[in-house]
């Protein structure tokens, strides 16, 4: 008996297995998974409140995933994210509704039996997916700058145009379209350009994305770039902006305290009272040759001068110590001392890091000048953050008559940008992926300096602790790409043996008058050294080896001897045809090179030695044209996508330029414009340095009180 009823439950468990896979088969995403995601999801994962850069109304947006990629895995289904996510009871969230234990099941066979839908079973490919591949792989031939065989590869209708062989693709035929002949026989990119131009080869994940968009007729999605609008952002709440670090500061009453006596300004009552409610107050005032020696330290960073330290003990009035605090900050040492943190902050460098050349930044040291003059002229800090951030785009510098100090000083400041490591000026490492670090190093050091926030974390994902999404990131560094384009690229510096093509690096040339008057003078100077050098030195050189000609003449027939030295002095040109016979016959004989001079004579070889030495360390002091290390506008960018994983190669959504949502009110939009009529620049480094000044901003001037106070 036993043994038929387990057989019995055995055919009943088969049966009923058998009637769940079949059940499940069934299930499709319109009739059985969306009316779920309806429910349970879509509030925090839509088309407009992309949590995790993740759509759930759809089957094609839950296709691609969000911002960690696909989360559908067709190979393996129990191995994807969504799978994981419910099977672990990690999504929902805990302060969303669960799901039921049916909706649970329901979701998980579905994923388990292949995740069907209703939808075309065609791929959703459009320009969007076609145009980043191109980017990385061919746009820097056949792009903006350069048109190789009058081929442009940034739209669908240059691609239709082509170039000197036709089009490059036939829509719907794509065993017909040159661009993928190119490829497949590997002629595309060319093999030999693959490191000077910082590319690499199309991969089968890519080439077969360029191959379905071709043969569905090219498809042009119209997909708006995700920019701030009028309408609430669904990714960053008001809650989240009530944070106390993203409210604009309000000047605060002082407190009342208990010794009033004690209290000279009103930070001293903030201090005080915090003092006095742990039953403590301020010490005793400090002796007048401590004060100075503070003073003295804390300003310029050196001991007081003491010239000084008995004019302040003499005098008894009752400003001696603010007389004192003025005539050190009057002090060139004062700029040295205090734009150093602001170095530190910039990550000022005079070589590019990164690699093992550590290249040098022979105008690196413009920036640094430029900080210590900015400090010791006192100029205002929202002036100080407009020229480092958006300088080239304050005066059009490039069409002015004359480049004035202020013009040089906006565009040397923009080398604020430009202190992250740079290792791309070796072709082996000028990828795009290395670009992207260069720019990503850039972000860090703009949001920590200047905002005081870490916004590394959003280049991979939404930012765990602050309210930071990816697509902020993004929008942000949008608002660079005029300047930083990893598909527009200019090399910091060119290191010799490891840079093939010298195309115009990142420097300009816009300087003043007087310092190109200064460097033609220092250069003159240094070539009259080495002119009368060579000088000196030929006419020694011409001695000895006269004394030699004369020497070896003896061994020559007397007969022709004056003929063969006559024939020997003449120019080559202007022999004749017997002096031409004799100079080729004796010429051997007669003419004697650097090594032969200088083992005919010792003192002319000291002589020539010390000279090639001394010319040498004349030439190492040569002045380098000046040139200045700036960022700037070059216009035109290319378009902005949201990399999945921080990874190049997995392109998201078409984003735009912007700023961090939760420091704005979430329903202004960020709009830049040309910095002056006719210009070619974007305007949106200007827009977000105006952004940054603007009075309202919350953590602008924050920081640096905060920073003040520290040191």
């Amino acid at each position: 008996m036993l043994t038929r009823l387990t057989f019995l439950g055995f055919v009943i468990a088969v049966a009923s297995v058998s009637v769940a896979d079949e059940q499940a088969s069934g299930l499709v995403f319109e009739k059985d998974v969306a009316p779920i995601l309806k429910v349970k999801c879509i509030k925090c994962h839509n088309s407009k409140a992309r949590k995790a850069e993740l759509d759930l109304g759809s089957f094609t947006s839950l296709s691609k995933g969000g911002e960690s990629g696909a989360i559908l895995d067709a190979e393996n289904p129990k191995e994807g994210v969504l799978y994981e996510y419910i099977h672990d009871g990690t999504m929902p969230p805990e302060d969303a509704k669960p799901l039921t234990s049916r909706e649970k099941e329901t979701l998980l066979q579905w994923i388990r039996s292949g995740a069907k839908s209703q939808a075309s079973a065609a791929p959703q490919v459009s320009q969007h997916d076609v145009i980043p591949i191109l980017n990385l792989r061919c746009t820097v031939c056949h792009g903006l700058r350069q048109k190789s065989a009058g081929l442009d590869l940034r739209t669908k209708q240059s691609m239709l145009k082509g170039g000197k062989s036709g089009p490059a693709f036939v829509p719907g035929k794509p065993e017909e379209s040159l661009m993928l002949k190119k490829i497949h026989a590997k002629d595309m990119p060319p093999p030999a350009r693959l490191i000077p131009d910082g590319v690499r080869p199309v991969d089968a994940t890519e080439l077969k994305i360029l191959t379905q968009w071709i043969a569905y007729g090219a498809p042009i999605i119209e997909v708006a770039a995700d920019v701030a609008t009028t309408e609430s952002d669904a990714l960053v709440t008001d809650e989240d902006r009530q944070f106390w670090a993203f409210q604009k500061p309000v000047r605060p009453k002082p407190p009342a305290v208990k010794n009033q006596t004690q209290v000279r300004t009103p930070v001293d009552a903030f201090l005080l009272k915090k003092l006095e409610a742990a039953g403590l107050s301020y010490n005793e005032q400090a002796d007048r040759m401590t004060a100075i020696r503070r003073v003295a330290f804390d300003l310029t960073g050196l001991p007081p001068d003491w010239k000084d330290v008995e004019r302040f003990l003499a005098d008894q009035s009752n400003d001696a110590h603010a007389k004192i605090v003025d005539r050190f900050l009057a002090s060139p040492r004062y700029g040295e001392r205090w734009g150093q943190y602001w170095l530190d902050l910039s990550g000022y460098a005079d070589s590019e890091g990164k690699r093992s050349a550590d290249p040098i930044r022979p105008h690196a040291w413009r920036y640094r000048d430029y900080v210590v003059r900015s400090f010791n002229m006192d100029k205002p800090y929202d002036r100080f953050l407009l020229e480092q951030i958006a300088g080239d785009e304050l005066v059009d510098y490039e069409n002015a008559k004359e480049i004035t100090q202020p013009m040089m000083d906006n565009l040397v400041a923009t080398a604020f940008l430009r202190m992250a490591p740079d290792g791309t000026g070796s072709d082996i490492v000028n990828t795009v992926e290395e670009r992207f670090e260069v720019i990503a190093d850039e972000l860090q050091v703009f949001g920590s300096a200047i905002l005081g926030l870490t916004l590394e974390c959003a280049k991979c994902h939404s930012h765990k602790y602050d309210p930071i999404p990816q697509r902020d990131y993004y929008r942000l560094m949008a608002t660079f790409k005029g300047a930083y384009d990893e598909h527009d690229w200019l090399k910091p510096s060119f290191v010799p043996g490891q840079t093939k093509a010298k195309k115009p690096g990142r420097v300009l040339t816009h300087v003043t008058s007087e310092v190109t008057k200064k460097w033609e003078a220092d250069k003159a100077a240094i070539q009259r050294q080495i002119y009368d050098i060579n000088t000196v030195i030929a006419k020694q050189r011409e001695e000895v080896r006269n004394r030699l000609l004369a020497e070896k003449l003896k061994s020559i027939p007397e007969v022709i001897r004056s003929d063969v030295e006559q024939a020997i002095r003449t120019n080559d040109k202007k022999r004749s045809e017997v002096q031409k016979y004799l100079a080729k016959k004796f010429s051997k004989q007669l003419t004697f090179d650097e090594k032969a001079l200088a083992a005919a004579d010792s003192k002319y070889k000291k002589a020539a030695a010390d000279a090639a030495k001394k010319i040498k360390e004349l030439q190492t002091d040569m002045p380098k044209a000046p040139q200045i290390r700036a960022l700037w506008d070059r216009g035109e960018p290319s378009n902005t996508y949201i990399y999945l994983r921080g990874q190049i190669t997995t392109p998201g959504r078409l984003v735009g330029p912007g700023v961090l949502s939760v420091l704005t009110d979430g329903k202004t939009p960020f709009t830049p414009t040309a910095p002056w009529p006719g210009s070619n620049k974007t305007g949106r480094r200007l827009a977000l340095a105006n952004w940054l000044i603007s009075k309202d901003h919350p953590l602008t001037a924050r920081v640096m009180v905060n920073r003040i106070w520290f040191h």
